[in-house]
């Protein structure tokens, strides 16, 4: 049976922002491990504090993902291996979701792939906003119980009652997310085209803007990586007479210095929730995760006895 009287035992691979404020939601315990490389490069991992019989939730940044997977799989087996009652991740931001298709003859669906591997070290999964263009949910790909929490509240909850302001979808994949925090909200919203040249060349074009000019912009996405589209989506609203712009994004990537290039292109706030560590993290969504983790705790321990 479940050690369940202790609570969960929570496991940070890196230094992440929410780790706290999930660990006092979902109280609990703070697992203790060492890692480190040998000489050649290979990792070395060591789990300090007892895990039998206890659920344990790890959580990770999965951002910049290659170096960082091996030693995640070495914690996880590590942690089934000492008899934990069950393993579950946390990865507010689940990388390897833009590949979901093939769309040239021999390229790698690596979604499919990465999904199929990492259900085979976990009991569930629980992630933020992941990015479903194809997949309906993450069910198709992900095998594993997995709860897909949605940011929209807090973003919404961020705004609060500021007046005077238009959200902007720089492309048809932003317009669930911006499109649900209009009508949580009750602002109105516009949603971009746009046409993709290349990894890092886009063109976005606008609706009509006539009528919100004297309004304030507030592009909301679900990643930033090079800033590409926001740079031409901030390009589009001064054509189109907006001139007070800010940023209002879920997972904050910013390769090779995106984040500067978006501020030095004038936008009055750079703000992101705090799924991926980066300075402009402003939105807390760790009491967002937490029932989701709590609920599937219940659901594994439910499913073995």
């Amino acid at each position: 049976m479940t050690d369940a009287a202790q609570g969960p035992v929570l496991f940070v691979l890196q230094r992440h922002a929410i780790a706290g404020g999930l660990a006092r939601h979902i109280a609990a315990q703070a697992g203790q491990f060492e890692t480190r490389q040998f000489p050649d490069g290979e990792t070395y991992l060591q789990v300090a504090t007892t895990v039998e019989r206890r659920d344990c939730v790890v959580l990770a940044d999965l951002s910049r993902p290659n170096d960082k997977y091996l030693p995640l799989i070495f914690l996880l087996e590590t942690l089934r291996d000492l008899g934990a009652a069950s393993v579950g991740l946390v990865a507010p931001y689940l990388c390897y979701m833009r590949q979901d298709n093939r769309f040239t003859e021999g390229e790698a669906v690596t979604s499919r792939v990465f999904a199929a591997d990492l259900c085979r070290h976990i009991d569930w999964l629980v992630t933020v906003d992941p990015h479903l263009h194809r997949y309906r949910s993450l069910d198709e790909i992900y095998t594993s119980c997995n709860r897909a929490v949605s940011s929209a509240p807090a973003l919404s909850a961020w705004l609060g009652k500021k007046s005077g302001l238009l959200l902007v979808g720089p492309d048809a994949e932003s317009e669930q997310w911006v499109a649900g925090i209009a009508a949580d909200s009750g602002r109105p919203f516009v949603v971009g085209s746009k046409q993709r040249r290349g990894d890092r060349d886009v063109l976005v074009t606008l609706p009509d803007l006539g009528e919100f000019r004297g309004h304030t912009a507030v592009i909301v996405d679900d990643v930033i990586a090079s800033g590409g589209t926001l740079l031409q989506c901030i390009d589009a609203l001064r054509r189109g007479g907006i001139e007070r712009i800010s940023c209002l994004a879920v997972h904050g990537i910013f390769e090779d210095g995106a984040d500067r290039r978006l501020l030095a292109a004038g936008l009055e706030q750079l703000i992101t929730t705090n799924t991926v560590p980066h300075p402009s993290n402003a939105v807390d969504v760790s009491g967002l995760i937490a029932p989701a983790v709590i609920d599937c705790i219940g659901r594994s321990e439910a499913n073995k006895t």
